[in-house]
């Protein structure tokens, strides 16, 4: 299934898309929380919502999915060999671990995040002038639990989505520690959908990411350092995760910083990011001090 937060006359509905692709069917529940609604439903073994109505899909507006996220989103860095390798001399630099001892997490507020064709706001240069992009296949938690263990990590993933883990280079290399660069509102791009774990296989699939119709990034998942059991096992000790939660997986090389020269988003920029079994994510980026 795919699950949809949609826009239609000016109110979110919460919606699966149909089976020909053209329609969605809109469920008759509160469409606020988004996937939300459906993820606490199926974990609390309540039946799926009825449907209310079914419209075109080219006469509604696609929200993220979960367009109000519960807390911060989890999201893992230096997750594939070549993109900790493309930034070894600058993000990764004063780190000394190897780069398969342990996951680097951090997080990004929910405020941060978008939907698919919304606008990402460049700060201007007296904020940040190093804007980059990063395409990651995102995981959304179903049933809760901590200390969960990898080998039972995949029985706790509802579904997935795609995020652009946008991020303020000179921000975070200025303070380190990588939240307050990762955060800025409309960082985090997120969409067009979420697909359930029944529909696909996270842990073999393909991520992509274009920047003006030039690909930038290219890698599957098959090449996380990290896997998505990993990930989950070790987001989830000491740490009770809950239904709804997310975790984004990491980006792959490609990255503007990882370029020589480094190449910046710049006003009027578009990315692009596919990722298969679940769709395409576009978003604009542009200056607020501009139209």
């Amino acid at each position: 299934m795919r699950i949809a937060t949609i826009e239609f006359q000016g109110r979110p509905r919460l919606a699966r898309l149909a089976a020909d692709g053209t329609t969605v069917d809109v469920f008759d529940v509160d469409g606020s929380r988004g996937a939300l609604a459906l993820i606490e439903a199926a974990t609390s073994g309540l039946p799926m919502p009825g449907v209310k109505e079914t419209l075109p899909l080219t006469d509604v507006r696609l929200l993220a999915p979960l367009p109000v996220p519960r807390r911060n989103l989890f999201c893992v860095g230096r997750n594939y060999h070549a993109h900790a390798k493309e930034l070894r001399d600058s993000v990764f630099k004063d780190n000394t671990q190897t780069v398969d001892a342990w996951p680097i997490v951090f997080t990004k507020v929910p405020e941060t995040v978008v939907g698919p064709g919304a606008t990402v706001r460049l700060p201007g240069a007296a904020i940040s002038s190093q804007i980059d992009y990063e395409a990651e296949l995102t995981v959304v938690i179903g049933r809760g639990g901590r200390n969960i263990t990898a080998a039972n990590a995949m029985q706790h993933v509802y579904g997935y989505t795609i995020v652009n883990d946008v991020t303020a280079r000179d921000v975070q290399m200025r303070h380190a520690q990588w939240d307050l660069g990762k955060s800025f509102d409309t960082f985090c791009p997120m969409g067009p959908w979420l697909v359930t774990a029944d529909e696909m296989d996270g842990n073999n699939t393909r991520v992509r990411c274009w920047v003006n119709g030039e690909l930038r990034q290219d890698a599957r998942t098959t090449d996380l350092i990290f896997d998505i059991p990993t990930l989950i096992e070790t987001c989830s000790r000491g740490i009770t995760l809950l239904p709804g939660d997310i975790i984004a997986t990491g980006s792959p090389a490609g990255v503007g910083m990882g370029l020589k020269p480094p190449r910046w988003l710049q006003h009027g920029d578009v990315v692009r990011i596919e990722i298969d079994g679940i769709g395409t994510l576009e978003n604009t980026f542009l200056e607020e001090t501009r139209p």
